[in-house]
């Protein structure tokens, strides 16, 4: 075997430039591979991450329907205790109850229709990145007063301001007309103009007295300290809601379908590059290893003449492509890691990539993060890839004749 393995290694350099420029391509698709597959997955990861804290949370509590139809009737009864008890049996203080109608707010000069949520003052912070955006005035602090916050969007569209009066009217529980007065204590703004324009916050405790919830609301709001936590929660919240109830607890997947899509439709298409990619190293390396054989047919032809048979010459050949695709795996993946490192230090951003982060609640500079599953699957898949480019040339060996072999010059 060792000598099997010293004719290999001699065979690769008997060419090295030619063995070296195929290393090289190898190096440069591999390195490739890795530092855009770990920004690609890096940026999905924020992606969701980002998205979903802005406001629908990795699950939610709701009754049977409600993510389709958003009925007022369609209720979670005494949500602010069975809030309470995830709370304290998921050990997770991540996890606020809300309430949502639908309602026309007025001011002085305009009316618009708007979305409207009741959320605890407390909680609510903790699950989702709408009060940390209110850069007018503050968010709200009393589960019972009679505030708002709105969107900047909205704010403009209604011509209101910090200490203006709204007036919301809209349908009850009960299907009775609902209606208050509200003081704008505060302006958030996101990034994102449908949610400025469409959005607005009470607090709980005001949203069940003005649309006679009698203590319900309609979504529990449960976020996880990272997105490979939240299948082991969710399975537990179904395990904790009361048995007599009918409620559900769906994932952000069923929640935020378009966001899954969009994520779906972006791999499709970068992979189908990948694949491209994939397919010209292949090539590069068929190239190679089929002049390598060409250049051998006399060589070959000697040694079948004295009993070697074609399948250890085959072999031979295929180990040479395994020699030479160990190494460019190996020097792709270690340059690729190092890239992958540099810009997870510094940052990696290019022209008009602000205004597409914008569109998901995105930070406008990325930092990819090199990890076990990004450093090894394109540089694994170029080296299949070169292996099975390499059975071509290593087939030819069979339908080689020792005597017209001899004879090639």
């Amino acid at each position: 075997m060792n000598i099997v393995l010293r004719l290999a290694w001699r065979n690769l350099w008997r060419q090295s430039r030619r063995t070296w420029l195929t290393i090289g391509a190898m190096v440069f698709s591999n390195a490739l591979l890795v530092f855009m597959i770990s920004i690609q997955f890096g940026m999905y990861d924020l992606m969701i991450d980002n998205t979903l804290k802005a406001f629908t949370g990795h699950m939610q509590v709701q009754a049977p329907g409600y993510k389709d139809d958003h009925k007022i009737r369609q209720v979670v009864p005494d949500i602010e205790r069975l809030a309470d008890t995830l709370r304290q049996a998921l050990e997770l203080e991540t996890v606020s109850a809300r309430g949502a109608a639908f309602a026309l707010a007025s001011s002085e000069d305009r009316s618009y229709g708007l979305q409207i949520f009741g959320v605890d003052p407390v909680h609510e912070q903790l699950v989702s990145s709408i009060p940390g955006l209110v850069n007018q005035g503050d968010f709200l602090r009393d589960n019972d007063a009679a505030e708002i916050i709105i969107g900047k969007v909205l704010a403009k569209n209604l011509r209101v301001g910090l200490g203006d009066e709204l007036t919301l009217l809209g349908s009850g529980r009960d299907g009775s007309f609902a209606a208050g007065v509200v003081n704008v204590t505060g302006i958030f703004d996101s990034g994102v103009p449908d949610m400025d324009r469409s959005i607005a916050e009470v607090p709980l405790g005001y949203f069940q007295d003005t649309f006679f919830m009698e203590g319900a609301g309609h979504e529990i709001v449960i976020t996880t300290p990272n997105l490979a936590g939240i299948a082991p929660i969710l399975f537990e919240a179904e395990n904790l809601l009361p048995a007599d109830s009918d409620l559900v607890v769906h994932d952000w997947v069923v929640l935020q379908p378009g966001l899954k899509q969009a994520i779906q439709a972006d791999i499709s298409s970068a992979f189908f590059m990948y694949g491209v990619l994939v397919v010209l190293v292949a090539f590069s390396v068929l190239n190679t290893q089929l002049m390598s054989v060409l250049e051998r047919t006399h060589e070959f032809g000697i040694v079948m003449s004295l009993g070697l048979t074609p399948g250890r010459l085959g072999r031979l050949v295929i180990l040479e492509t395994l020699m030479m695709g160990a190494i460019g795996m190996v020097l792709g993946a270690l340059l690729g890691g190092l890239i992958t490192l540099w810009f997870g230090w510094q940052g990696f951003s290019y022209p008009g990539m602000d205004q597409m982060a914008a569109n998901f609640n995105l930070p406008d500079r990325f930092y990819p993060q090199a990890t076990l599953l990004t450093l090894t699957i394109g540089p694994a898949v170029v080296f299949l890839g070169s292996v099975l480019s390499a059975l071509y040339p290593a087939l030819r060996l069979y339908w080689l004749h020792p005597v017209e072999a001899m004879r090639a010059a």
